[in-house]
């Protein structure tokens, strides 16, 4: 069992929370304040505890981020110390909403977040990873009608190493799994979320995943 702590409690963050606290793990909701709204996890399993995101940071094993990627920076670099030691599984697409409210243009063009944080917690070994999907395959990759795949990026091994037993953990078969090399190459599966607008706004709010086949 693994210490988990999430920071965001939406769809995202909550969605993991159930499927990693079902798997085992002990989960850590985090939001910006303790009363943040978590009644969506709330009834996923007795296992799964709030805090605000200070104490989640700090008390977790492994911490993954579920922000909002335009904020998340931020929000993480004040982390720092919490953070510091830990792997922090970067799941979010940093980008300026459109008019809709899709995702729009990228906040980071030419980078990435994942590297952008990495760059401001060198003590933290980021991974960035299903940040390529709908997030309800995150926890149920198996329900799409083609083998998807989920990306791996990160500059330590170890690191990369423990976040694919989480993927496994999630229901992402081994085959499923690419693992791109380090950190710079989030800047390629970040940039996927700009097809995401257009195929929402195609086929309406369907599950899928943006995967490689062969």
């Amino acid at each position: 069992m693994t210490s988990i702590g999430i920071l965001g409690t939406g769809r995202v963050g909550t969605n993991l929370a159930g499927k990693l606290s079902s798997a085992g793990h002990h989960v850590t909701l985090g939001g910006r304040s303790p009363k943040d709204p978590t009644d969506r996890a709330a009834g996923a399993t007795s296992r799964i505890a709030f805090a605000d995101q200070r104490t989640t940071a700090r008390t977790a094993d492994i911490v993954i981020n579920a922000t909002p990627g335009d904020s998340s920076l931020d929000r993480l670099t004040d982390l720092r110390t919490e953070l510091s030691g830990k792997i922090l599984v970067d799941v979010s697409n940093a980008t300026r909403d459109a008019d809709d409210g899709l995702p729009g243009e990228l906040c980071h063009p030419g980078s990435s977040l994942a590297e952008k944080l990495q760059a401001a917690l060198p003590g933290t070994h980021v991974v960035k990873t299903l940040n390529t999907m709908l997030f309800m395959v995150m926890t149920a990759p198996e329900t799409l009608g083609t083998p998807p795949t989920v990306y791996v990026s990160g500059d330590d091994e170890k690191a990369k190493k423990s976040v694919t037993g989480l993927l496994g953990d999630l229901g992402w078969q081994p085959a499923w799994i690419e693992d791109l090399g380090d950190i710079s190459t989030a800047r390629a599966t970040e940039a996927m979320v700009l097809v995401v607008p257009h195929v929402l706004r195609r086929h309406g709010f369907e599950p899928f995943a943006v995967s490689l086949a062969r």
